[in-house]
């Protein structure tokens, strides 16, 4: 059945309006269509993952867009992802879920640096995985690690990239985006690579610098949007000069298979970046809803999941049973999954969502039954993977495939 998002491909004419944009008619389909199922039922809209799977595509003005799995974590929508024209390889979270995708995939690169010895036991006394798997470094002291887990003699060459550190350092503001890499500088780069693609063992093959604070951070949320923009335009602007600094130096080194950036808020500036090969990305797909707040682009709320209720403390307050997933970063509002149906529906201030139960206060609380079924989304993709088996994937009114997650096929990485 995901077999559509490609065939619908880059043929299918982009409608003017969308179901998406009508909630009463949106929300009570998936309702109707999952009524048969218990509760929590998590669901993946065909059409709305077609239509991100495409606009996001569109978005990068033709650079090939490599899958964060961990934005996903469904198989099944990854591998018909990498069907459509524009995707091209996986970037892993860990390393054991990098060699459990490389029984199936040949272009793999783990985003971050690990040191989990048991796999990469594996990793290096195993050819195969090993001329499909990347390793992400930037300190001499992770190819030690290596090094000491099985000897340069006694395995394969590895993969490895290097993570640069995209973040900006402003002059009034200090450090802006995430802490990352500890090479930030041209030079520092050039050094650490040179060390790098000397060592025996070792293959330097590609690059990754992400721009969260570009990539991550809404600039349409209503609150310091000017400051985030105006942080925003310098940041893009000291990253693009850095960057080709960067690259140059590396190159002048080594010949780079890959030079990666990006992420799903980023696509227009990180696709106009001429020295980049490819962008990574991944939350687009399934859209939760953190990225409801950019004026660049509109995703359609793909994923969602359904609670019943169980309770009715007061004529205003309707409880569900669970809806406590409180996504990772910094513990604030914007964390926390949205009701958006019923419409008008707010978490309490003092309780919020809650591991076992949420109660819900608004004038749609009102109309609530017990049996009801309230829709929440997450406000990131992949995380809620982690706490269901599978999601029902829904085509028009009906459903049409359930999906395992990475948890329903009996893994959890992270």
């Amino acid at each position: 059945m995901l077999e559509l998002i490609a065939d619908q491909g880059h043929a299918t004419p982009r409608p003017t309006a969308h179901a998406w944009e009508d909630p009463a008619r949106w929300w009570p389909r998936l309702t109707e269509a999952t009524a048969h199922l218990p509760a929590p039922v998590a669901v993946i809209d065909l059409e709305a993952l077609r239509y991100n799977t495409m606009d996001m595509v569109v978005r990068t003005g033709g650079l090939p867009i490599r899958i964060a799995t961990k934005s996903v974590r469904v198989r099944e929508v990854i591998d018909a992802v990498l069907r459509v024209p524009g995707y091209r390889g996986l970037l892993a979270f860990t390393l054991a879920e990098a060699l459990w995708l490389a029984e199936d995939h040949d272009d793999i690169v783990l985003a971050y640096p690990t040191a989990d010895r048991q796999s990469l036991e594996r990793l290096l006394t195993d050819e195969r995985a090993s001329a499909r798997i990347t390793l992400m470094v930037d300190d001499e002291s992770q190819l030690d690690f290596i090094d000491a887990v099985v000897a340069p003699a006694g395995r394969p060459r590895v993969r490895i990239a290097i993570d640069a550190d995209a973040s900006w350092r402003a002059p009034a503001l200090g450090h802006i985006g995430v802490f990352r890499s500890p090479l930030h500088t041209p030079d520092e780069v050039a050094r650490f690579a040179r060390r790098a693609a000397e060592r025996d063992g070792f293959h330097l093959v590609g690059l990754q610098m992400y721009e969260a604070q570009i990539a991550g951070q809404g600039d349409d949320t209503g609150s310091g949007d000017t400051l985030i923009r105006t942080v925003q335009a310098q940041s893009r602007q000291e990253l693009r000069e850095r960057r080709t600094r960067i690259v140059e130096a590396v190159r002048a080194l080594v010949p780079l298979e890959f030079v990666t950036g990006g992420g799903t808020g980023s696509l227009e500036y990180t696709g106009s970046d001429p020295v980049l090969t490819e962008i990574t990305a991944g939350s687009g797909l399934l859209a939760g809803h953190l990225f409801d707040g950019y004026r660049a682009f509109a995703p359609a709320p793909a994923s969602a999941i359904a609670f019943d209720v169980v309770r009715r403390p007061a004529p205003d307050i309707a409880t569900i049973l669970g809806g406590g997933w409180i996504a990772s970063g910094p513990p604030v509002a914007s964390r926390q999954p949205a009701p958006v149906w019923p419409q008008g529906l707010q978490t309490a201030p003092r309780e919020a969502a809650g591991e076992v139960q949420t109660p819900l206060r608004g004038e749609a609380a009102r109309t609530l039954r017990i049996g009801d079924r309230v829709w929440l989304r997450h406000a990131k993709s992949g995380e809620p993977a982690e706490r269901i088996l599978s999601y029902h994937l829904v085509d028009g009114d009906r459903v049409v495939a359930e999906l395992p997650t990475y948890r329903g096929e009996g893994k959890a990485f992270l």
